[in-house]
């Protein structure tokens, strides 16, 4: 299969193009070579640079191929951001998924799968089916649902096959970090419900892309065992045949 991965040079996309090698054909997109230097994971395939923001292009991008992983996302800890002037959440999250899906639509690209995110437990203790929102404010958690219902919608209405995937924290077993480049467990930051190896994850992006049986679907995709009692981590294991190998309990922190 040819898939185009945008947000390839993030800290989730080095973990899918690792994943996907070998056994798919991969176009590594994302926004210039800045983006590749932040991750020292090499890629030797073919890489596209540009502006998600820009339709024509995303659909260059997208040109002669199967199937498209969309993890791009707009991320930032800068001061300022995601405050009530901010525009890049709404341009980037909503406006390049925009773009996407609708070179997707006109292309008639029958893979695709698009990245989330969300709490691993509810607010108020629902249990999380693909049918349940995430209940959070702030703008990022806002962009986030709105992407979901811009999934739902292009398969309303147009019958696209679309699986969105929900991770909650995503960290690195095999290196022992975070995110954020902490470090995991004693010393560091101790294992909570709802983490997930990136390692997983990518494993995850690529099962769904190669789906043929699901038309649309919203899975969480958490690796800690307690996640089943609170959202549909079972359903992904089942619908998608994922198996977790992220060993997460080394970074349990037991009180003496």
């Amino acid at each position: 299969m040819k898939v185009v991965l945008f947000g390839a040079a993030g800290w989730l996309g080095r973990a899918v193009l690792e994943n996907m090698k070998g056994r798919h054909t991969v176009r590594a997109f994302d926004r210039g070579p800045e983006a590749w230097a932040v991750e020292q994971t090499p890629w030797d395939g073919e890489v596209v640079h540009g502006d998600m923001l820009d339709f024509q292009t995303v659909h260059r991008a997208t040109e002669g191929m199967d199937g498209i992983i969309h993890v791009a996302v707009y991320f930032s800890s800068e001061k300022g951001a995601y405050g009530v002037d901010d525009q890049q959440p709404f341009l980037v999250n909503l406006k390049g998924l925009y773009n996407v899906l609708e070179s997707a639509r006109q292309r008639n690209i029958r893979h695709i799968v698009h990245l989330g995110s969300c709490p691993t437990v509810h607010s108020k203790g629902v249990f999380f089916t693909s049918e349940v929102r995430r209940p959070d404010g702030g703008l990022y958690p806002l962009t986030k649902r709105l992407q979901e219902e811009m999934c739902r919608s292009f398969h309303d209405a147009h019958g696209m096959r679309i699986i969105v995937l929900r991770p909650d924290y995503i960290v690195d077993t095999r290196l022992g970090i975070g995110r954020h480049r902490e470090k995991l467990g004693a010393g560091g930051r101790p294992l909570r419900n709802g983490w997930v190896c990136r390692h997983d994850l990518a494993e995850a992006c690529r099962l769904a892309v190669e789906s043929e049986t699901v038309d649309f679907d919203i899975f969480h995709v958490v690796g800690t065992p307690e996640a089943d009692a609170t959202c549909n981590t079972a359903r992904a294991r089942e619908a998608l045949g994922l198996v977790y190998r992220g060993d997460l309990e080394q970074y349990r922190v037991r009180e003496e």
